[in-house]
């Protein structure tokens, strides 16, 4: 056992206050902090407190005031507009020399072209680089709590165990990765406290947009908290080490640390996974030590997980890890039963309650409080930092050997490069890929000049992302075709598939819809490498009258600018001069208009010609409605809403009163429903909850004003909307509610399909669109639609009228994987991804797939746009009608 297991039921973990050594005078002068008790009156984890942000950011200043071992920096804004905070923890001496020692550790992580001698000057004077986030998931509150604690033992304590740390490492703490969610929380929390609600589930989304979600925007980086987590990890630090501290359900073992279970992702250096088990056994002794049972790893969490924070980092080349600690009932505690810490459900490696290799000391049972779950995390924060500064050269040295040896490998690989033309289909979107690589820390370049590839010719601007750079597992996930392994660690004994965490592929380029080509030769020709994101600035051209390229997702978001400016805008039907069918037709904008949105959105504001506008229909801003409910909120509408926001498409959100009140057809054009079940939307039973959301329990769970569901009610007011000559827009199993209650004539081909049957968790699938008709206008006609296991599969039922059913896009003849995991292609084959079913004077547009995945399903965005823009050009009861023969509205 080490050293620091030894002591730590003493001041290295906070659960004793005696000091390991004689106070010098500068820990005398520590000795003036404020304590978490005095500055906010309870001790961290005490039942039924939970403080307001504002009030931590304000103790975090204070101990910076007090202690020259901490400087607090703003490295960002939230969502919302609150700070957002990292701060760096180590001796005085360290951080007068910071920037000296992130400059070392950048040339750790990529030793091209540093000399030998200066790597091993770094790695005998340069310090490892821990960073540890707290609160990212709202309600797992307790992190929040301990980071608070954990931060003031650092900052405070003079035993030797700490003294080491401090001077042999230099520790980022993040206290809340996720501050809106925080006050969301504490806020309800302190609310219902004392009431039957108290510690119950939260009924919004405890992030403005996305929620839980916000661990699934690592690699795309949408939101204000990701890009400046992003940021410091990916770029500014790149540290050895990583740990991001959650919870979990709360009925099974008490915490899960590292290492992760099998399966995980080949093609990390082998280093960060040694690393994680490494950094695994310390927690797991030093919890052992400190007598706190239920600790468990290799367990439950896979290495094969979302490309969220802390799966991504392992391919940054740093030991990425998490925690997850049972859950209490939000900062209440919580009884537990033995038998009911038994049901542990289909979880790897924990067979029961038991003592096992992998959780020696399993906890009994009884009453579990907030502060069991600071404890614990306090120990695991405390491992960390404690084992890197006992092993310092070597983490040091392992930075060097893990970026040489991924160099090395990507040199030596069958793919030497990825290569993005940039003459695509839409090279808007292939830029933006580019640029969330840079983002990443990747290096790209791009061609000043065209060159020949393997006798393919490339065009100027096309990017480069060459496979020998530290980085080459990450790019391997993020731009090549991927396939979950379907192996003994991917089903249970009987066959079962068990569930990825929680997509089976990542694969950037797939879900933007943008061609990433190998290439088994090493690019020679000339290149520039990219030292920032490039911004594309569009061109206006001289006469007035404007074409915007109907492939471009951004040319939607140029149409929406001009439209809100009073510019007259016209959508090409048929293909006449330079205008194709699906491009736009832009007059009434003065040219410093055009040039302003141009610049915005990077849209070229072509010349029209003469011919340009034959064939085109009169646009309007479209009146679009979106369901909202409570229940812990639609994680799917979230995303909605981004997209929404992102493009500036005008939106109301709608809950239940409204649309029960009916009469939608006067306020709305379109109304669209988030992928959720039918329970959820309409408060029929419990309902399970659907788009992601985590609300949990019925309508009982939650207050009278939080409780969500439009009923009987409702399902006649979205009727009547649609048969006046509204059109809804439903995603994923919201197509239900259409199939259900409207009755139409479609039905889902993989409804109650076992998943030993069918099966596809979070795929890319090959789908042919129409992109003939206004619902698939400016798609190619093969593109990619990300499937998650709640989506749709459509078939017509035969009836009298077939023709009210218009196929949008159909899933592939064969072949339909591109990327993840699918069992029951041949269910499948053929059949419709995507429906536009006429109803009374309208129509319900059913996107069965995930075709705006959290912000991510670039390539199939115009499948949304084009629903949402067709229904206002067109005359109410024209469905059907051949383009071109439908006036303007």
């Amino acid at each position: 056992m080490s050293v620091s297991a030894l002591s730590l039921g003493a001041a290295a973990l906070g659960l004793a206050t005696t000091s390991l050594v004689a106070p010098t005078t500068a820990a005398i002068a520590q000795q003036a902090l404020p304590t978490p008790e005095a500055w906010f009156g309870h001790r961290m984890g005490t039942d039924g407190f939970l403080e307001p942000y504002d009030k931590m950011v304000s103790y975090y200043r204070q101990l910076e005031k007090s202690s020259n071992r901490i400087k607090v920096v703003e490295i960002g804004k939230s969502t919302e507009g609150r700070p957002y905070l990292a701060m760096y923890i180590s001796s005085p001496e360290n951080l007068a020399r910071l920037e000296e020692y992130r400059q070392m550790n950048l040339k750790l992580a990529d030793p091209r072209g540093v000399p030998q001698a200066e790597l091993d000057r770094i790695v005998r004077e340069g310090k490892p680089v821990i960073a540890q986030s707290y609160d990212l998931h709202s309600t797992e509150i307790g992190s929040s709590l301990t980071a608070v604690e954990f931060t003031y033992n650092m900052v405070s304590k003079t035993d030797a165990a700490t003294m080491n740390v401090l001077n042999n490492v230099i520790l980022v703490m993040l206290p809340s990765i996720n501050p809106d969610g925080h006050e969301y929380v504490q806020q309800y929390y302190m609310k219902y406290k004392g009431t039957s609600f108290e510690g119950g589930p939260v009924p919004y989304l405890y992030q403005k947009y996305v929620g839980h979600d916000n661990n699934r925007d690592a690699f795309m980086m949408n939101l204000s908290e990701s890009k400046a987590l992003g940021k410091l990890l990916f770029v500014d630090w790149k540290p050895e080490a990583y740990i991001d501290h959650h919870q979990m359900g709360s009925y099974g073992p008490r915490i899960v640390i590292p290492p992760y279970a099998d399966p995980i992702r080949p093609d990390a250096d082998p280093l960060v996974w040694r690393e994680e088990q490494w950094f695994g056994a310390e927690m797991a002794a030093n919890m052992d030590a400190a007598k706190l049972p239920g600790a468990i790893g290799n367990a439950i969490y896979s290495g094969w997980g979302h490309f969220g924070f802390h799966w991504i980092t392992p391919f940054h080349n740093t030991a990425g890890m998490l925690d997850e600690s049972a859950s209490a009932n939000i900062a209440s505690p919580l009884y537990i039963h033995p038998d009911q810490i038994a049901d542990t459900g289909n979880q790897r490696n924990v067979p029961d309650n038991r003592p096992q290799m992998n959780m020696p000391d399993p906890w009994k049972g009884g009453w579990w409080r907030p502060r069991d779950i600071v404890e614990r995390q306090l120990v695991t924060s405390w491992s960390v930092v404690d084992m890197a500064a006992r092993n310092r050269e070597m983490l040091l040295r392992n930075a060097i050997l893990k970026a040489q040896r991924q160099t090395d490998r990507g040199a030596a690989g069958e793919v030497k490069a990825f290569i993005l033309d940039i003459n695509q289909h839409d090279p808007l979107t292939v830029t933006k890929l580019a640029n969330s690589l840079i983002e990443q820390g990747v290096d790209v370049y791009r061609a000043p000049a065209q060159f020949v590839q393997e006798n393919r010719v490339y065009p100027a601007g096309t990017y480069v992302v060459p496979m020998n750079q530290p980085n080459m597992g990450l790019i391997r996930y993020l731009l090549g075709r991927t396939f979950f392994p379907d192996d003994l660690y991917a089903r249970t004994r009987d066959g079962t598939p068990i569930r990825p965490y929680d997509m089976s592929t990542d694969t950037q380029n797939e879900f933007m819809g943008v061609e990433a080509t190998p290439t088994g030769i090493a690019v020679t020709a000339n290149m520039e490498k990219l030292t920032g994101p490039v911004t594309p600035r569009g061109t206006v051209a001289a006469g007035g009258t404007y074409l915007l390229d109907g492939a471009l997702n951004d040319s939607f978001h140029a149409t929406n600018l001009a439209l809100k400016q009073g510019a007259t805008v016209r959508r090409v039907e048929r293909a006449s001069g330079n205008a194709k069918a699906g491009d736009f037709i832009v007059t009434g904008l003065s040219q410093q208009a055009a040039q302003s949105i141009a610049t915005t959105t990077g849209v070229n504001f072509a010349a029209g010609d003469s011919t340009a506008g034959a064939g085109a229909i009169a646009m309007k801003m479209p009146r679009i409605g979106m369901l909202k409910r409570w229940r812990g909120g639609n994680i799917d509408e979230g995303w909605t809403r981004l997209l929404f926001e992102t493009y500036e498409f005008p939106y109301n959100s709608v809950m239940d009163a409204e649309i029960k009140a009916g009469n939608l057809i006067k306020k709305y054009d379109v109304i669209v429903l988030p992928s959720d079940s039918v329970g959820m939307m309409t408060g029929e039973g419990g309902g399970r909850a659907g788009g992601g959301g985590l609300g949990g329990g019925g309508n009982d769970a939650f207050p009278p004003e939080f409780r969500s569901g439009f009923g009987e009610e409702g399902i006649k007011a979205l009727d009547d909307f649609v048969k006046a000559g509204g059109r809804i827009v439903t995603f994923g199993e919201a197509g239900n509610l259409a199939i259900e209650k409207f009755r139409l004539p479609v039905r889902n081909v993989v409804a109650g399909l076992p998943t030993k049957q069918f099966w596809s968790p979070g795929s890319t699938l090959n789908i042919n669109v129409a992109n003939d008709t206004p619902l698939g206008y400016g798609m190619p006609n093969k593109a990619l639609a990300i499937y998650t296991q709640e989506c749709q599969v459509y078939e017509a039922i035969p009836s009298m009228h077939n023709e009210r059913v218009d196929v949008i896009a159909s899933y592939a003849q064969k072949d339909i994987l591109r990327s993840g995991w699918l069992l029951g292609e041949d269910i499948i084959v053929g059949k419709a991804a995507a429906v536009a079913v006429q109803h009374g004077r309208g129509d319900v547009v059913m996107l069965g797939f995930r075709a705006q995945h959290r912000s991510q399903a670039h390539g199939t965005y115009k499948l949304v746009f084009d629903a949402i823009y067709d229904m206002p050009m067109r005359n109410k009861g024209s469905f059907g009608a051949a383009p071109g023969a439908a006036s303007g509205s």
